[in-house]
């Protein structure tokens, strides 16, 4: 096999993918999970050894930076609004999905717990994508549902850690240098940032490789999932990064230009068109158990923290949302042999439905004007919270 013909074919889908986005105004991980369904079935596109690490440090690298776009101010100021109505859309929706897969479908209970993970998800890269676009970025109602999304996200990634770890001494090893590590990152990278900062080596970008792959090392020898340690190193750097932002810009110019299409070209490539046709129905049913239970879980408890109904069905369909940490869960239970390649493409295509419609749904009925917004923060103490 040709290596350079491989990867050219890869990257040739990966620059299609940005084109088509950019003219359709839709998340390009969206297109290139597509594209890569069209690699997999038509194209022969094949996954080797490189392509796994590129995409799966891609997964690793954007989790952290999800987490580095949590502003540790919004979680301080509004910690029970956001921690109640973000827990609340991780649980609800990973025990009704969990649910209807073991006991409606007899799925194992380890597809089971695959597909209340994958299901549970928000999807931060989206919000954030629509939070920019409205400017709602700049609201309190913005920064919060941001704020809520990482929570439930975070509960998402913690669920994969625990219920697929080895209970033994590398699991002990593993969460001891873990808690080490994210005590002492932010006062050692403060450090070496502002030491070693402007070099055209990023010697401090480095630092934060090192770190992602160390943890990410010691993850997979506790057969848990290297997100996890990048999403919580990530929120604890949070503060760090915001005062480099040059560097934020350069990994991110890494991230979506090399790795994340490797990772949602891979994601797509699983599909297969054949498992899709066969299982519409379970795709449907399983998108109506994961949007039902959110709104369940969701609407009401944002109505008791004082927001309006507009702001609240706004919340909670941003809340519904899936993408990445969804695809990242599916593919880790498919590689792991956990679930099948039918029940691999009906979770992907589940959270991929969850990441267009509830966002349309959203922005076209219930986008809060910022004007609105602001009237609301005047109105009541609480309502400014959310």
């Amino acid at each position: 096999m040709n290596q350079w013909l491989t990867a050219a074919l890869w990257m040739g889908l990966a620059l299609a993918a940005s084109v088509v986005s950019i003219r359709l105004a839709i998340s390009v991980a969206l297109v290139e999970i597509l594209f890569g369904v069209i690699g997999g079935n038509f194209l022969g596109l094949r996954v080797t050894p490189w392509v796994d690490f590129l995409a799966g440090f891609g997964s690793v690298l954007l989790t952290f930076l999800a987490g580095a776009e949590i502003e540790p101010e919004t979680l301080r100021r509004h910690w029970r609004p956001v921690l109640s109505i973000g827990f609340i859309s991780f649980l609800f929706p990973f025990l009704g999905a969990m649910a209807f897969a073991y006991y409606v479908l007899h799925w194992s209970l380890d597809a089971a717990k695959i597909a209340g993970i994958a299901l549970s998800t928000t999807s931060v890269a989206v919000v954030y994508a629509v939070m920019l676009e409205t400017g709602l970025n700049k609201e309190d109602v913005g920064r919060f549902i941001l704020a809520a999304c990482f929570v439930t996200d975070l509960g998402t990634v913690l669920a994969l850690g625990i219920a697929f770890a080895h209970y033994d001494v590398w699991l002990a090893v593993f969460v001891l240098v873990t808690v080490g590590i994210l005590v002492a990152a932010p006062r050692l990278a403060h450090r070496f940032f502002t030491t070693f900062s402007g070099h055209v080596s990023e010697p401090e970008t480095k630092l934060i490789f090192l770190l992602l792959f160390f943890l990410g090392g010691l993850a997979v020898k506790a057969n848990s999932e290297a997100v996890l340690t990048a999403y919580l190193l990530g929120l604890v750097v949070a503060s760090v990064l915001a005062q480099h932002q040059r560097m934020v810009v350069h990994m991110r110019a890494t991230v979506f230009t090399l790795l994340t299409p490797f990772y949602f070209l891979k994601a797509g490539s699983y599909i297969s068109l054949r498992a899709l046709w066969a299982g519409l129905g379970l795709i449907a049913l399983f998108f109506l158990v994961k949007v039902a239970v959110k709104i369940t879980g969701v609407y009401p408890l944002t109505r008791s923290f004082g927001q309006s109904s507009r702001t609240a069905w706004y919340t909670t369909m941003m809340m519904s949302t899936g993408l990445t940490f969804g695809t990242i869960s599916a593919l880790f239970g498919l590689t792991r042999g956990y679930i099948n390649q039918t029940q691999y493409t009906v979770l992907v295509i589940t959270v991929i439905l969850t990441a267009i419609i509830p966002t349309l749904i959203g922005q076209a009925y219930f986008r809060p004007h910022i004007k609105m917004v602001a009237a609301e923060a005047e109105a009541a103490p609480v309502a400014s919270e959310v």
